[in-house]
């Protein structure tokens, strides 16, 4: 078996070097061996191998072996130095071996030389395996407290007795709590003072070794502000089994609560969204009934003034339903949109003329619009009806006067605000913020805000529909609202649109002219599932002349179409009907007839002949509850419009 040895050897007489590599050859294979006779020739040998041992005569012309091991501990490597000589006395050994030589043998022993290199050589392996153990150990050290220094987690380790205390508080445990190291480190009693009062039971159950783990703690930084942090404990424990200490690393949850919060509440505004739209559909259609019957009432002739007045009171508790009804939908984002490109700037200013006679003297009004300000797509009244509500939200904040503050500007929301506001989206925005210097809201009540019917305002003086439909016509828009408030300290809303480039449409093309002729003679194929609303639409466009095709769904209508011999000209469909629905009803008898015209009635949009509640371009809607009149106009108005 190969046996590898690399030896230096400072020797100055030839035949005595070659001695020396012969015995070792006796030994090892292969033998790399090198001879030199100079501090010069030494330094240069040094590094050209990694040598195994240093062999070295005492004495050498000019150059001695005390002198060459000075120059190998301190330049060379580390490894086993031996002194061989011819005669040198036992002082003279002595000295060299306190100078850091591992050996000394004469010429005369070197017999002995093998089994003394194999001694040296294990003592190095051994000593050098320690080092590099200890060398380890270090670094290990080293890195575990880079980690625990610069993690932003907080890491600590607490001693329970003799006596009690922090052993060990990284520095994200300060940032967490306001308290320095040096504070930990002083005082025990910081540990119970951190924690919430709520959760003292908590941290008793850990002391006793109950509770270990994961475990949710609420902390009392110094400034008093509540801290959530998840805390990973490890009870350390003696050979007794006696807790010793508790070893903790906690991460501060607080942002991540209150975004999951955010989450939650988002999903249950959406719910109640989904629920209030599908209520809304239901309901409009018995308002429509009930309201297009009391009309119908109210236009007959010679009724008494009791019967006039009885029906009218009808009619206008039928309106205030359908009021509610539209808010429902709105928060629900389940209304039509007939959206347009708009100056943000324009739109505030004309509602904010509209609205000084009823915001009160009692409070200054600053407007304060950006000059540079983009524009967005939204539904103008609808965008309107947004700041009715929250300039008159601001107001009822604000009993006994002061400011309310409107401004616009431009916004480019990154990456970060994203993060932190859940349902936003990066890109550039228009911004809107409402102001005022009321009394401002509790945490408790933010977090309801928005929920329909929730209300701060007595009995009788408010729906809780307000900031409801403020919400759902901001999100329908494509947007974002967000409340800030501090209780005695007012409250702001910023709601935050997409900007976009194109040109503004023309305010003169917000309302459409009234239509003149109500009435006609041309043949409409009514389609509607539920009965009552079929039977009061197909009265009122009889009176007004048109004649009547009816069916209960898409299938029933179809057969209707192909067994007339009369020209249908209109088709008045609801949207959401079994069997056959009225966006496929449409495209079944387009293929038939490319110019039949089409009317949509619904409660709601239903997403089904609109999209994010914009109607469908070409598309023609009336929603429900519809008056007679409005009914006659609408027909008259697609049954004008030029087929597509």
């Amino acid at each position: 078996m190969a046996k590898p040895l690399r030896v230096l050897i400072l020797e100055d007489n030839p035949d005595d070097a070659l001695l020396l590599v012969r015995e070792l050859q006796r030994e090892y294979q292969p033998l790399v061996h090198r001879r030199v006779e100079s501090a010069a020739e030494l330094e240069a040998a040094l590094p050209v191998e990694r040598w195994d041992v240093v062999l070295s005569d005492f004495s050498m012309p000019g150059f001695s072996a005390p002198e060459a091991l000075a120059i190998v501990r301190d330049r060379g490597p580390e490894v086993p130095f031996i002194i061989i000589s011819g005669t040198v006395g036992e002082e003279t050994a002595v000295a060299a071996i306190k100078a850091g030589a591992d050996d000394f043998l004469l010429k005369s022993q070197t017999a002995r030389l093998i089994a003394v290199i194999e001694r040296e050589r294990e003592v190095y392996a051994t000593r050098a395996a320690r080092r590099a153990s200890e060398r380890r150990l270090v670094e290990s050290e080293d890195r575990y407290r880079r980690l625990t220094e610069n993690a932003p987690d907080v890491i600590f380790r607490y001693r329970l007795a003799d006596p009690p205390g922090f052993e060990y508080v990284n520095p994200a445990m300060s940032a967490v709590s306001g308290y320095t190291r040096d504070q930990f480190y002083a005082d025990p009693g910081l540990l119970a003072a951190l924690v919430h009062e709520n959760d003292q039971a908590i941290l008793a159950e850990v002391l006793a070794g109950e509770t270990a783990g994961l475990i949710r703690l609420r902390w009392m930084n110094r400034d008093h502000t509540v801290v959530w942090t998840e805390q990973r404990v490890v009870v350390v424990r003696d050979g007794a089994g006696q807790i010793v200490a508790l070893e903790v690393v906690a991460r501060d949850v607080t942002e991540r609560r209150r975004l999951e919060e955010e989450l939650r509440q988002s999903q249950k505004m959406e719910a109640i969204g989904q629920l209030a739209g599908g209520v809304a559909h239901d309901f409009n259609n018995l308002l429509t009934v009930m309201n297009g019957r009391a009309d119908l009432i109210l236009a007959r002739a010679g009724l008494d003034v009791a019967t006039v007045r009885a029906v009218s009171e009808i009619r206008e508790a039928g309106d205030r339903a359908a009021a509610l009804t539209r808010q429902l939908l709105a928060f629900g984002r389940k209304q039509v949109l007939e959206t347009r490109v708009l100056e943000m700037n324009g739109v505030v200013a004309e509602t904010c003329g509209m609205l000084r006679r009823v915001i009160g003297e009692h409070i200054e009004v600053i407007t304060v619009l950006a000059a540079d300000t983009g524009r967005v797509k939204a539904d103008p009244n609808q965008l309107s009806q947004v700041i009715i509500n929250l300039v008159l939200n601001a107001r009822d904040a604000m009993p006994r006067g002061g400011r309310l503050t409107i401004e616009t500007s431009n916004a480019d929301l990154d990456l970060t605000y994203t993060r932190t506001h859940v349902g936003a989206s990066q890109g550039r925005h228009v911004a809107l913020a409402i102001s005022d210097t009321g009394c401002g809201m509790t945490e408790a009540v933010k977090a309801r805000l928005f929920e329909p019917f929730f209300t701060t305002k007595e009995q009788g003086r408010g729906t809780g529909l307000g900031l409801a439909t403020v919400y759902g016509i901001v999100k329908q828009s494509g947007g974002n609202i967000w409340a800030y408030s501090e209780v005695g300290r007012g409250t702001t809303f910023k709601v935050y649109l997409p900007r976009v480039d194109a040109a503004p449409a023309s305010s003169e093309n917000w309302d459409r002219p009234p239509f003149s002729a109500v009435g006609g003679d041309e043949t409409i194929l009514l389609v509607e599932d539920d009965e009552m609303v079929r039977a009061l639409a197909q009265e009122i466009l009889e009176t007004v002349g048109y004649r009547m095709l009816v069916a209960h769904d898409g299938t029933e209508a179809c057969a209707a179409l192909g067994n007339t011999e009369a020209k249908v000209d209109l088709v008045l469909t609801d949207v959401v009907m079994p069997r056959l629905g009225g966006p496929a009803l449409l495209e079944r008898m387009r293929a038939l007839r490319p110019d039949l015209r089409f009317l949509f009635m619904s409660g709601y949009t239903a997403d089904v002949i609109v999209h994010d509640g914009v109607l469908d371009p070409g598309a023609h809607f009336i929603g429900k509850p519809f008056t007679p009149d409005a009914l006659a106009r609408k027909v008259r108005e697609v049954l004008d419009t030029p087929a597509s």
